[in-house]
This record gives C-alpha cells, structure tokens and sequence, in this order.
C-alpha cells in the first residue's frame, strides 16, 4: 500500500467522519428529548428518505465487499448470495412492514405484547434482539479493523484495535446525542455515497468489455480457471450433500431472517403512516435491488480482469475484490487514478461499516431502554426515564461491542453476519408471525417461540465447524463438533416455530379475542396506530 493510498483513505474517512459528526451536533441542538424523538425521529421522514435510509441500513460493508469478493472466487455460487439478500424484501414488504408500522411503537416486543403479557414478551423479545444485535455489531467492527489495517499497511493489532475502538466511540456519540433523526441522516449520506461509488465501478467495468456482459461472463470463466463451470451451480455448494444443505439453511436464514432484523423493524416507525411504510419499502427494494445487480458486475468484473488466484493472495475469503479492482480500473495500484479510485471506495466501506453500526446501536439500545428497562418499572416512570436509559445502554452496548470486537480481531468473524440472521429467523420472524396472525397464540407460545428459536440458533453454531474441528474453524486446536451444518437456520427456524405452537396448545391461558380482533383491525387499517 502506497503512501498515496494511506493519505486520500485517511482524508475521505476524516471528511465523512466530520460531516456526520456535523450532522449529529445540528440534530441534537433541534431535539425536544421525547420517546418519539430519539426513537423514531419524530415520524417525519417521508417515503423516499427512510427508503434511503434503509438500504443505507441494510447494505452493509459484507454486502459492498463480501458479495462481490465471493463472485469472483465462486462465480455462480457467489451470485446467489445477492438473490437471497434481494428475495428477502419480498418477505417484509408483503408480510411486515404495513402491520408492524400499523401496530407497534418503537419495537418489535410493541407489536407482540400488544395481545399478551406484557413483562415476559417485552424480556424475551428484548433479550433476543440485543443478541441479534451486538452480533451484527462485532462483525461491522472487526471489517472496520480489518479494513484500516490494510489501508494503513499495518494488519498488526495496534492498528486494529484504534480502530475498533474508534468507530465503536463514534456509533456512541451518534445514538447518544442524535438519536433517530442524526442515525437516518447518516444512512441516507451513506446510502447515496454507496450507490455512487458502485456505479463509478460497474460503468468501468461495463466500459472495458464495450457495454457487452455476454463478452464479461465469458471472460471472466476463462480467468477462473474452472471454465463454464464458474458459471454454473455447485462450485462452492456442490461438492456433497453437507453443502448442498448448508446453502439451503443459509439461504433461508438469509430470506427470512430480514423481516425479523430489530434495526430494519425499527426503521418502519419513523414515517408517519403505514401507508409511507410501503413506499418506503418500494424505494428501499428499487435501491437495494439495483445495487445488488451492481454486485453481479463488480464480482465477474473482478474476476475477470484481476482474476480468482490475485483476488485469494489478497484476502483468502475474497473480502478486498472490490479495492482491488477499484485500483486497477483507476490505472493500477501505482497511479494516480488508481490510488485515487482505491481510497474512494475504502472510505465508502469505512462509511458504510459507521452507518450500519449507528443503526444497529440505536435499535439494541432502544430494546434495552424500551422493553428490558421499561418491563421493570412502573408504567408512570417510564417516559420521564426511557432515553436517559438508552443513551447509557448505548454507551454499554458500545463498551460490550469493543471489548468483543477486540477479542475477535484476530478470529474468523465471518459466521457472526449469518449467525445475526439465523437467530433473526429463528426466535423473532415465528413470534412476530404468529402474534399478527394466529387468534389463538398466548403468552407462554410468544415466551417459548423466542426463547426456542434463539436458544437452538446459538447452541448448534457453537457445535458447529465454525467454531472448532476444522482448520478454518474459531479454535482449531480442539474439536466439540456435533453439527454438519455452519448455518443453524435449517433446523433453528423450523424450531422456532414449532415451540410457539407448541407453547400455544399446552398453554392453560385463553387467547384473548377481543385484543386480537383489536389487533387485526390495527394492523390492517391502521385504526387506532400511533
């Protein structure tokens, strides 16, 4: 890495890191200290700006690096990782996102405890998306280590660890003195520098193959060294039938886990109607699915002018495809162009890993304050004391999500991503589900479908080979392997819903009718909604 290199990376994150900091000081000067302020920012954004603001949300660092890093390494394989990021929006905004706008608060415990007993719902809702949460937190954290340390030459722990520590105390300052309003502005900033920067690079590659994606396809399964197969099924998932259903329980995780993330949820009630909710949902998808479609370009693109081998001497999982090939489409690492293009796309991966954890912060402190804090007090001291709750839960969530990201630096932290929606499908999309749309769900079936699908989702990842029995694995030195499969979604989800169910029929507790039909009529008209 070029000296040139380190000082445009260093200059574009200090102006991305200054203009967002501007940003939360100007919110915070406007803010009124309400609930539904530092919640929900006032629900004033409209349709458009919270559509950014949730494919800022949602397209994360892995997604802007990891996809394309898997394409130019699995080709075809690879791709589907951005089908089912892209099919999993289907999922929310035809089963979610009009209902929980219609029927919640700030959570997803608001939507559940609207038909049950409060206190044991709100706790394990509660507990469960703090979970999800810091999970999806140490790997933003970890990428963000990562990634300076190969800006800055430097991938020894000093460098990793300022760096963990730096973004963490920045996500702190965003949720603590922003709140909703300073975490949407920076997502929709992040948004659109991410969008920007993706079609910089997908016109340069379109351009060096003439506009002719038949003629980039071709070339870069030439380069792979696999010919026509890097073009077809089973390269990475084929080779037995492990992983052939180790990709049907990460796809599913992947599908279904979305619609049950709390940061995405929490998005929906920022908006001033259900109605706004849709649309919101509609832009994010029309953003969502256009970069996705940019990944496909920049991964074969990847593969095709650096090609496969350059690409693993790099980063073995893929994770720096898209820097490298920035800087090669700039004129080469040793040109101006290339250095510049290099540092713009590092700085729009810094960027990207700042936005997504601000959001994450915000959601798992407001599940602390909201439905964890708030379970145990009075309902009359609860607004007076809620967002001082959550801005010191997210001065604790940060100071957790250092010190394991500071433990994990040095660890394969890729599973934390789909371990985060695997526990999302498996204890909050069943509950969330059956609370919408089961008359007869109870309380103990809300308690056991959280608890039942969290539970079995970090027990099985633990005796997975993710964690020990393999050389790739967390702790390779020891072996407590049980479990075939690295994604738990498979049997996880299924148990999620099974122990709702089953937690509904052996329940002694009538379901309440009149609160379901209560619910129903909110959730559909949005009669009654806040």
């Amino acid at each position: 890495m070029t000296t040139e290199h380190q000082i445009l990376a260093l200059i574009l994150f200090s102006l991305f890191i200054a203009v967002t900091l501007g940003i939360t000081t100007w919110v915070s000067r406007n803010r009124h200290g309400s609930a539904e302020e530092f919640y929900a920012g006032g629900r004033l954004f409209s349709p458009m700006e919270n559509g950014f603001a949730i494919a800022g949300d949602y397209m994360s660092a892995a997604s802007f690096l990891g996809i394309s890093g898997l394409i130019a390494l699995f080709g075809y394989d690879g791709l589907l990782y951005s089908v089912g990021f892209l099919v999993a929006w289907l999922v929310v905004l035809f089963l979610v996102a009009e209902l929980v706008r219609n029927c919640g608060r700030f959570t997803l415990a608001d939507v559940v405890a609207a038909r049950m007993n409060e206190r044991p719902v709100r706790i394990a809702a509660g507990a469960s998306s703090v979970t999800v949460s810091v999970l999806y937190l140490v790997a933003q954290m970890v990428g963000a280590g990562s990634l300076v340390g190969l800006l800055l030459g430097d991938s020894g722990t000093a460098a990793r660890t300022l760096t963990v520590i730096g973004v963490g105390a920045l996500m702190v300052v965003y949720v603590s003195f922003g709140g909703m309003r300073a975490t949407t502005w920076i997502q929709i900033v992040k948004a659109v520098l991410l969008m920007g920067g993706a079609v910089t690079l997908t016109v340069l590659v379109l351009l060096r193959f003439h506009g002719d994606f038949g003629q980039l396809l071709t070339s870069a399964a030439e380069r792979s060294g696999h010919g026509l197969r890097f073009l077809s099924p089973g390269l990475k998932y084929g080779a037995d039938w492990t992983s052939r259903f180790d990709f049907m329980s990460l796809g599913l995780a992947l599908v279904l886990g979305t619609a049950g993330l709390p940061h995405i949820l929490s998005r929906f009630y920022t908006v001033p109607t259900a109605r706004a909710a849709r649309r919101s949902v509609v832009w994010a998808i029309a953003l969502i699915g256009g970069f996705y479609l940019m990944t496909i370009v920049l991964g074969f693109g990847a593969a095709a002018l650096l090609g496969p081998d350059q690409v693993r001497a790099s980063n073995a999982s893929g994770n720096t495809a898209v820097p490298l090939l920035a800087a090669f489409l700039g004129g080469g690492a040793e040109s101006t162009g290339g250095a510049v293009l290099f540092a713009f796309v590092a700085a729009i991966a810094f960027a990207t890993i700042l936005a997504v954890v601000a959001g994450i912060t915000l959601a798992s402190s407001a599940s602390v304050a909201h439905d964890l804090y708030a379970s145990l007090k009075r309902r009359h001291a609860r607004q007076r004391s809620e967002v001082a709750v959550a801005r010191v839960a997210a001065v604790g969530i940060g100071a957790v999500a250092i010190a394991l990201g500071l433990l994990a630096q040095d660890l394969n932290v890729a599973f934390l991503v789909g371990l985060a929606f695997a526990v999302a499908a498996s204890a909050n999309l069943p509950v969330l589900l059956y609370s919408l749309f089961w008359r007869g769900f109870t309380t103990r079936g809300a308690v056991w479908s959280v608890y039942g699908g969290l539970v079995p989702a970090v027990v099985l990842v633990v005796l997975s080979p993710v964690v020990s029995g393999s050389p790739d694995s967390l702790f390779p030195g020891v072996s407590f392997q049980f479990f075939p499969l690295q994604n738990p979604g498979l049997v996880s989800i299924p148990l999620g819903f099974l122990a709702g169910w089953m937690g509904t029929v052996t329940s002694a507790e009538e379901a309440d009718e009149a609160k379901y039909a209560e619910t129903e009529v909110r959730s559909l008209t949005g009669a009654g909604a806040v």
